[in-house]
Parts: C-alpha cells; sequence; structure tokens
C-alpha cells in the first residue's frame, strides 16, 4: 500500500496486529521483497507486527530522478581523498521517510532492523529519535567510519558495472553475476531459486538511477560514526564473517561504537539471506527483540 510519509509516496507492507511492532529497512537498491517471507513470518509468528518499506528512489516508492545522476566516479574520488560528498539527499532523509511512515501508521515506537546500507538508515533512525526505539539491530552494515575495510576488488568491480543492455536477460545476468559474487559460501543458494527471485525484484521495480543515488547517499555520511557513542538502547550487531563487500571489521566497529551493543559473528555468512542465514539471525534477533520489549 501507499503510504504519503516524509511528503513522498513510500511503498509499504504491514502485517498488522496489535504486537510490538518492527520496523524492517532494507539495503542499497533492494526492495521490500528482498526480505525472506520465511523471516517476516518468523517474526509474525513470535508476536511482531511486521513493517517493511521500499526506501525512496527504489521499487514503488518515489522516485527521485529530478535530483539528476550524480557522477559516482567523481564522487568516489572526493571520498577516498576525504572530500565533503554532495549527494542528492541524505541517509537522514531516508530515516526521516521510515519515521514519517510509523507516523502514519499511529505507531508510536518500533524495533528498528536494518540490513546494510538498511542498517545504516537504521542507525540514523535511532539517532534522529531514539525514544522512539524499542530495540536496534544492525545486520551486516558499518558505522561509516574512515580507515575500515573495504569491499574486495572483485565484487567492487562487480558492483560498480552495468548489465550489458537494458533488456531483461542482461540485467538478469547481471544480477546473477553481483548476488553469486557477495554471496554466502557457507549457505550456497539455489540457482534457480535465486534467478526466480531477481526477476520477480526486476519485474517488480528496477531503477538504477535510484540505486547510483543512494550510494552517494552512504558516501556522504560522513559524521553517524562519530554519533553512535550517544545512542543508549538495546543494540545487537549481526555480521557475517565471510561478508566480501562489508567485511565483519566493519560489523566490530559498529558494536564498538554503540554502548553495550552486542556483536554475533556468523560463520560462513557472507552479503545475502539465504534461508539458513535467515535461521542463524533469527536465533538471537528474536530473544534480543523480546528482551528489549520486555525492558521497556
Amino acid at each position: 500500500m501507499k503510504i504519503r510519509a516524509n511528503g513522498i509516496n513510500v511503498e509499504v507492507e504491514d502485517s498488522g496486529g496489535s504486537g510490538p511492532a518492527v520496523l524492517l529497512i532494507m539495503g542499497l537498491g533492494m526492495q521490500l521483497i528482498a526480505w525472506p517471507p520465511e523471516m517476516v513470518q518468523a517474526l509474525v509468528d513470535a508476536g511482531f507486527r511486521v513493517i517493511r518499506l521500499d526506501n525512496r528512489d527504489i521499487g514503488l516508492s518515489d522516485k527521485f530522478d529530478h535530483l539528476g545522476h550524480p557522477n559516482l566516479v567523481w564522487e568516489s574520488i572526493k571520498y577516498k581523498l576525504g572530500l565533503s560528498v554532495k549527494a542528492p539527499y541524505l541517509l537522514q532523509d531516508m530515516a526521516a521517510d521510515a519515521l514519517a511512515v510509523l507516523d502514519a501508521l499511529n505507531v508510536s515506537e518500533a524495533h528498528v532492523v536494518g540490513v546494510s546500507m538498511g542498517g545504516m538508515i537504521a542507525q540514523r533512525v535511532a539517532l534522529a529519535a531514539p525514544q522512539r526505539v524499542l530495540s536496534l539491530t544492525s545486520i551486516m552494515s558499518s558505522s561509516g567510519a574512515r580507515g575500515l575495510p573495504q569491499a574486495k576488488p572483485h565484487v567492487m568491480r562487480v558492483l560498480m558495472s552495468r548489465p550489458n543492455g537494458k533488456d531483461s536477460a542482461s540485467v538478469l545476468e547481471h544480477y546473477v553475476k553481483l548476488f553469486k559474487a557477495i554471496g554466502s559460501p557457507g549457505f550456497p543458494v539455489d540457482e534457480a531459486l535465486l534467478r526466480e527471485r531477481i526477476s520477480v525484484g526486476a519485474r517488480r521495480g528496477f531503477h538504477p538511477a535510484g540505486t547510483v543515488r543512494q550510494m552517494v547517499a552512504i558516501a556522504a555520511d560522513s559524521r553517524r560514526a562519530a554519533e553512535l557513542k550517544t545512542l543508549r538502547l538495546p543494540t545487537l550487531v549481526l555480521h557475517g564473517k565471510a561478508d566480501p563487500l562489508v567485511p565483519f571489521a566493519c560489523g566490530e566497529d559498529t558494536a564498538r561504537r554503540i554502548p553495550g551493543a552486542k556483536l554475533i559473528g556468523i560463520e560462513g555468512m557472507g552479503h545475502d539471506l539465504p534461508p539458513g542465514v535467515v535461521q542463524r539471525l533469527l536465533e538471537p534477533l528474536v530473544p534480543h527483540l523480546k528482551a528489549a520489549g520486555a525492558a521497556v
């Protein structure tokens, strides 16, 4: 369903119910359908109201093509040199979108769970409105601090590349290559299933220009790492020890910066959510959410 939030139209899926709300925020260029159904259902079965959204510029939410197409190469060079990155919008704006979705749904407080860029947005939500966050869970994400290990070179090459054509077959092959590059070596995914999920996502909403703007928003958020020390809320950091895109050290750094945060590293997990990884995530996540709710 479409919700008017923060002045834009945001696509939202809400499981409903009277249980504590869990807001799920997806990563770079990914849509709300990228949350595995078994993960969503497990949270619902545990008594939670699960709210998912398409971030701005992606999926069925409003696009921001009117803000132009950033020069990704130039902004990347500026980032590496420690210069200010100019972004069409910021992660703070995306966090404001998420909070406005909660407002529109009359949700006063929620557990906030984000993966990858979604974890960064979740951190921004907690910093902007800590009184509304029952707990924070940052999955395969980062504080954004300077000097942290970067993605493996072969992963960056795939991430920065583009499909060979605009036809559906070229798009499919590009994303199959990408997900294989960042996938979990300890939890291989059946290729037929991977192809089907990518195809469904591409048919629902394919908007690479939005992904570029989101990438620049990530690079522009240079102060978040220093601000995380101000958080005082139950925090769980989950990270794959075999993540080739956002290395495990990034999860360690995030947990170190947030007072009292608990870090759990998962052997064999890369930068995706295959069934085996989902089960490993749920094992600590559900107790974390319940304990944080009980402590309120």
